[in-house]
């Protein structure tokens, strides 16, 4: 019997089109090839001065590689990241998110390209291409920060370990050396910096999200309140404080704008008590929950420990002899042995992810 793929169904479509797409793109520039011109596809792809009478580009522009190597890691990308997405967000909310994710980044870059144009009158800016799914990927990452913020990748049996919030600034990085190259253009950069700021705002203030099944709270909610998918969490600790002054400012101004809506005190206690999760599938809203829970669990069991500390010593003292051993040593001594055990263990892959929410918190702290 033929092994068989189990794809979600609008992930399936993704990958079909982008296929589809990026081989008629390519068949085209083949055909019409000359070595005085640059080929370009208008109907397919976005070109600002060409593509004003193909409105649809704005939107099949994200599905068109125009060489082998992008068109491989967009069909990695799009398979592995969109089977995990939509699975834990159900299909309606992943074609949404791709869609916001598509349009937005590229009307942004086209009108960049057209501003850019009129300052300067250098018609390159008009002709250059905007296609690509660099918008997908960056959001991909962005997603995975606000579904596992905790999670750690080590790769190179622990070589390199970094929480997963770093990766959509360093895929940033990544797209602006590639820029410099042949393999992408300099709207690549715009892509890619759109995308972040369009899937995060998205995602922060917009996204329906669900309640535990055994929770009290309403039946729907939007956005993400939660301090770990602040903004100021894609940057590195020194550089969190005047991150979160800066965005904080930006904030105020779109809620003047009346483009964004502040959280209410109750949305901010439910995210923080993981009472509100992405709709899952397959055990995925359990998972979420124990996620956001042990977050909350750990923040409350150190400020029930600090409460209690000094009078539970009092009692201990007057209730045992000197040569009893403390019960509390007792049950903590076991749980700092097996914590070094697994700090301890080897990694025995090329790379892992671990998840830590003690670690997590404590580096927060710090």
């Amino acid at each position: 019997m033929p092994p068989r793929i189990n794809i979600p169904p609008v992930t399936r479509v993704v990958l079909v089109v982008l296929l589809l797409q990026s081989v008629l793109s390519a068949a085209v520039r083949y055909r019409q090839w000359s070595a005085h011109s640059e080929i370009v596809v208008e109907w397919l792809t976005l070109i600002p001065q060409l593509s004003l009478f193909y409105p649809w580009t704005f939107l099949s522009a994200t599905l068109v590689e125009n060489n082998i190597f992008t068109l491989g890691i967009a069909g990695l990308t799009l398979y592995h990241g969109g089977k995990y997405l939509e699975r834990a967000w159900s299909s309606r909310e992943f074609a949404k998110f791709l869609l916001v994710a598509s349009l937005i980044p590229n009307t942004l870059t086209f009108l960049v390209l057209v501003s850019l144009f009129t300052v300067t009158r250098n018609e390159d800016w008009t002709l250059m291409t905007i296609a690509g799914t660099i918008p997908l990927q960056i959001s991909f990452l962005v997603a995975f920060s606000q579904l596992v913020p905790a999670h750690t990748v080590t790769l190179f049996r622990g070589v390199l370990s970094m929480r997963v919030p770093r990766f959509p600034l360093i895929y940033v990085g990544l797209v602006a050396v590639l820029s410099l190259t042949p393999l992408l253009t300099s709207a690549s950069l715009l892509l890619a910096t759109f995308g972040l700021l369009a899937s995060w705002t998205y995602l922060r203030f917009y996204k329906t999200v669900f309640p535990d099944l055994d929770s009290s709270q309403p039946t729907s909610m939007r956005g993400d309140a939660s301090e770990t998918f602040a903004f100021a969490e894609f940057f590195p600790g020194p550089l969190k404080p005047f991150v979160a002054v800066i965005t904080d400012q930006i904030f105020n101004v779109l809620v003047a704008m009346r483009i964004c809506t502040p959280f209410s005190q109750a949305d901010i206690s439910a995210a923080q008590s993981g009472s509100f999760m992405q709709r899952t599938a397959h055990g995925g809203v359990r998972a979420e929950a124990e996620r956001r829970r042990a977050l909350a669990l750990k923040v409350l069991d150190q400020r029930l420990h600090a409460a209690t500390a000094g009078t539970g010593s009092t009692s201990r003292s007057q209730s045992q002899t000197p040569n009893q051993p403390s019960s509390s040593t007792i049950q903590t001594q076991p749980q700092a042995n097996a914590q070094a055990a697994m700090t301890t263990q080897p990694a025995t892959v090329l790379g892992e992810t671990n998840y830590n929410p003690d670690q997590d918190h404590d580096k927060g702290d710090s």
